[in-house]
């Protein structure tokens, strides 16, 4: 999968609540930081629909800005290689992205 394909399945498995799926896309870190916000949203059984808005891929490392119906606003995820495949992980906290 492509990082933004990786992206997309990772904003639809959070806000759907799939842990299995967003453990299959995520480093541990990102994994571990992404329950603990997930935990404090609020179900929803409505389809979820995921925008990209902004990518940018620098070797092992990209970032993909995205927007989902569930609430409208944008995000911003970190993805690197691992393994081969992209995975969502944690930002650093000072790390700023390209966007």
């Amino acid at each position: 999968m492509s990082h933004t394909e990786t992206a997309e399945t990772v904003a639809e498995s959070f806000f759907s609540k799939d842990e299995s799926v967003l453990k299959k896309h995520t480093t541990s870190e990102g994994f571990a930081s992404l329950v603990t916000v997930q935990n404090m949203v609020p179900d929803s059984d409505k389809e979820i629909t995921v925008e990209i808005l902004d990518e940018s891929i620098d070797g092992e490392i990209a970032w993909v800005k995205y927007s989902t119906s569930f609430d409208g606003k944008s995000g911003v995820f970190k993805l690197i290689k691992e393994n081969g495949q992209w995975k969502v992980t944690s930002k650093g906290t000072r790390e700023k992205g390209p966007f």
